[in-house]
């Protein structure tokens, strides 16, 4: 007989590394998904959280050469020059990790508690008003990205840090809000996805081991269903960031957002009325 939860674990690992990297909520995507399939909406908030480590992977594979550009840069890192070219990568991740945690760990404990209060179709309605108003962000972002900037700016490691610790909250979407963010500074769409990409790495990590601590453990899935969804996620986010970069200036993410948005709205709504 199938495990169950092994099937589930695989699903679960499919939809992370898919949506992980489009300007739609991974995490409540995710987080509808488990809820679906009968977990508690507080639970399916640590578990959408704790599987981004296999996207993480992910991301640190792909983005290898960038990994290593800067911590080479590190041993010769200065205060007074910190945002010049040699060290501006690791001045924007730095700053940008530390604005995350300040704004991303309170809110954390919030949506954690809030959720527990609610039914999930009300949980699932707030994701989709959440996947539309990022759906907004997207369309207004590009309608003002000019295409210039490369090289991050202290302003943007604030910023970005800041709105990618808003994406705590379910249904906000990680990758969009950052890249939405790196638009608005006037970055093009490949350096906009690059730069958000790096920043999901130590933001994930950080977030998987504030779920680990907050929940005393693996939160609701056995360690064997755990290895197998990070795993499958890894695998499939790989495959996902590589066509992704090649087709980033042709598909219109806002739509996907106001699309799945609509239908977590219907669906929420149908659940609560039954």
């Amino acid at each position: 007989m199938v495990d169950s939860e092994l099937v589930i674990a695989v699903l679960a690992g499919i939809v992370q590394g898919i949506v992980e990297w489009l300007p739609v909520s991974s995490q409540g995507n995710l987080a509808v998904f488990l809820s679906a399939v009968g977990t508690n909406p507080d639970v399916a908030i640590q578990l959408a959280l704790f599987l981004q480590l296999g996207t993480t992977l992910s991301a640190a594979t792909y983005y290898r050469d960038d990994i290593a550009t800067a911590t080479a840069a590190v041993p010769g890192w200065r205060p007074q020059a910190a945002y010049d070219d040699d060290n501006a990568l690791v001045s924007y991740i730095v700053v940008a990790c530390l604005m995350t945690g300040l704004v991303g760990i309170p809110l954390y404990i919030l949506a954690v508690d809030f959720a527990s209060e609610l039914t999930g179709g009300v949980f699932v309605a707030i994701i989709g008003v959440l996947l539309i108003l990022t759906g907004l962000v997207q369309i207004v972002s590009e309608s003002v990205s000019m295409g210039i900037n490369e090289t991050p700016t202290f302003l943007d490691s604030v910023l970005v840090g800041a709105v990618q610790g808003i994406a705590i909250l379910p249904g906000i979407s990680r990758s969009g809000i950052t890249t939405g963010a790196l638009l608005f500074r006037s970055y093009d769409p490949p350096a906009a996805f690059r730069l958000s990409f790096l920043l999901s790495i130590p933001a994930s990590v950080g977030a998987a081991m504030l779920t680990v601590a907050g929940a005393g453990g693996l939160p609701g899935i056995s360690p064997t269903a755990a290895v197998v969804a990070l795993l499958v996620s890894a695998f499939v986010g790989y495959l996902t960031i590589d066509a992704l970069m090649r087709v980033v200036d042709r598909i219109p993410f806002w739509l996907v957002c106001f699309g799945l948005g609509t239908l977590a709205l219907l669906g929420g709504g149908l659940a609560v009325y039954l």
